[in-house]
């Protein structure tokens, strides 16, 4: 039992949680942070963000060598896949992320438990693993617990043969078949790592496009990019039901009127993932969730009960480690009296399919429903040099401003390096650039980002290169 208690305890170690934890000791507070699983980092380091990125490059290296290698003067025979190590080194990536999450809280003398938390009154969880519990006092909590996988109700996760996100990304042979339902950003990566490694991959989609909330024309090109790549799209699509037979699933989908069946040796469910509210005693200390299970905040992250806060993943809004971060940052910032800086318009969202997909800002969809009146402006990657040398030319860059005041609205990357490209479209929102601005920087040549200049030129009419 810990009678002393913490100016701060944080539940979850996850990206919000670890960094709210190392600022508040900056900070000079005294900080706990909770975690129930074994390892910090939560889902992105464990078995989300990084542990898909390290499989995709991988799967990416081994891509580029079958099918581009030979155009650059690289042969190789006898190539193939040693999917034990490739999960190996996976492992390891996240491994050393982990140790380093663990090292930055022991180093910034925050207090840390390993045990799943529950309120007993509104100063004081009981952190339980195993046989063993304690108490845990605090004066100030901050509740950044994360989110989970949606599962079918008629196809509960086995991680054998149903899998959630976790599952795909601990498999210990490549699946010959695999239907992944759901084509939104996990179900497009985890596609593609597995497409390019030789499986068999068709992906089941309710709505009449890939990644819901992507630029309409950015969507469109990205489907016919991935389909170009082998992958099988059914849009506009229901699965009703599912058999489990012979370590095969076959699921019943409905395509308008008809009903088709698909058999895979592996089904990858990705419609979505749910805050993880549930077992940390809320309802005793009065704290009320959403009909979907986020908590309920005011612009200070506070609770209804206003000691206590949430960030990240259990509160409405799109669930991103990056956000969490922020979150994490400015809540402690705010305990402390200081005034923190969010701005929700200039956090970008990527997907590390190959191209990548960056955007940040609105869409183009979503101003025309504001009612602005837009500029828009593009450029290919077909015409930019850098591409043509790297070898990816598909994609494009899509920039979109107010046409009044010519300040950009948005920002959205289609092709090669878009996550880091992307970083130029943030600092131009945070600063307010206008589209004026955009197209005067000048960017080195030859290099990818002269695609973005390129695409402000067009938006004000004076495209050099198309």
């Amino acid at each position: 039992m810990t009678d002393n208690p913490y100016d701060i305890v944080i539940i979850g170690s996850g990206p919000g949680g670890y960094v709210a934890a190392i600022r508040a000791a900056q900070l000079g507070f005294t900080v706990a942070c909770i975690e129930k699983e074994e390892t910090f980092g939560g889902t992105c380091l464990n078995v989300g963000c990084i542990p898909s990125k390290a499989l995709l490059q991988s799967s990416e290296q081994y891509a580029f060598m079958s099918e581009e290698g030979k155009e650059h003067g690289i042969e190789c025979k006898e190539l193939r896949v040693n999917f034990k190590q490739m999960m190996h080194r996976k492992e390891g990536v996240v491994d050393s992320l982990v140790k380093g999450v663990a090292g930055l809280l022991k180093r910034n003398k925050v207090e840390t438990f390993h045990g799943t938390a529950q309120f007993a009154s509104p100063n004081v969880v009981e952190v339980t693993n195993g046989n063993k519990k304690i108490e845990v006092h605090g004066k100030n909590f901050v509740l950044a617990t994360g989110s989970e996988s949606i599962e079918l109700p008629f196809l509960p996760f086995d991680e054998k043969v149903v899998l959630s996100s976790t599952g795909a990304l601990s498999l210990s042979k490549v699946p010959k078949k695999m239907v992944v339902v759901g084509a939104g950003v996990i179900g497009v990566e985890l596609a593609s790592v597995y497409n390019r490694l030789g499986t068999e991959v068709t992906i089941v989609e309710m709505l009449d496009h890939v990644c819901p909330g992507m630029d309409g024309t950015i969507s469109r090109n990205l489907h016919h990019i991935l389909t170009k790549q082998g992958l099988t799209f059914h849009l506009s699509v229901q699965v009703t039901d599912a058999k489990i037979a012979k370590n095969k699933v076959t699921l019943d989908v409905k395509t308008g009127k008809e009903q088709i069946s698909l058999t895979a040796d592996v089904v990858m469910v990705a419609i979505g993932r749910k805050p993880y509210t549930e077992g940390v005693g809320l309802e005793r200390i009065g704290i009320e969730k959403t009909p979907k299970g986020f908590i309920p905040v005011d612009q200070s992250f506070r609770t209804s009960q206003p000691h206590i806060y949430a960030i990240g993943d259990i509160v409405e809004g799109p669930m991103l480690a990056h956000r969490a971060s922020e979150e994490g940052i400015a809540v402690v910032e705010l305990i402390a009296g200081l005034t923190p800086h969010i701005n929700y318009m200039a956090i970008p969202n990527v997907i590390y399919t190959h191209p990548e997909v960056a955007a940040v800002g609105i869409t183009q969809e979503e101003g025309k429903g504001l009612g602005l009146q837009l500029k828009v402006g593009t450029f290919s990657f077909k015409g930019n040099p850098r591409a043509r040398c790297v070898g990816y030319t598909e994609g494009m860059v899509k920039v979109i401003g107010e046409a009044s005041s010519g300040k950009l609205l948005g920002m959205h990357i289609l092709g090669p390096h878009a996550s880091e490209m992307i970083g130029e479209g943030v600092l131009a929102l945070e600063k307010r650039a206008t589209l004026e601005e955009l197209a005067n920087a000048s960017h080195a040549h030859p290099t990818l980002c002269e695609a973005i200049k390129e695409a402000a030129l067009n938006a004000l009419g004076r495209a050099i290169h198309m």
